[in-house]
């Protein structure tokens, strides 16, 4: 296989990730959306390991950079309102944490 090929694959299999990610997130499938990106993660540290200083496919390249950026700003675009939300719970079980505490302190 011609590495140039092989290169477009890999951005390929990229981007492919990053728009199954895209559309687990749109549908409120966090875990998925986790898995994948693991995935996602593995893939781009493969491509790492190539050489990509070649003109040659550029314009492709480009093309699927920004196809992979797109995705990614929709994710954390739809990721924020269930960031929020966790952090939501996350403080309201410090505070029962900390009045737990206090009262458990307070009858010891």
């Amino acid at each position: 296989m011609m590495p140039n090929l092989d290169l477009l694959r890999r951005y390929q299999a990229i981007a492919d990730l990053s728009g199954r990610m895209l559309a687990e997130a749109r549908a409120n499938r966090w875990d998925a959306v986790f898995a994948l990106g693991e995935q996602y993660h593995d893939a781009v540290e493969a491509l790492r390991e190539l050489d990509i200083s070649t003109l040659e496919d550029r314009e492709a390249r480009k093309d699927l950079l920004t196809q992979i950026l797109n995705d990614d700003a929709d994710i954390r675009r739809l990721a924020t309102p269930e960031l929020e939300r966790l952090s939501g719970l996350l403080g309201n079980v410090k505070r029962q944490h900390r009045v737990l505490r206090t009262y458990s302190g307070t009858l010891a």
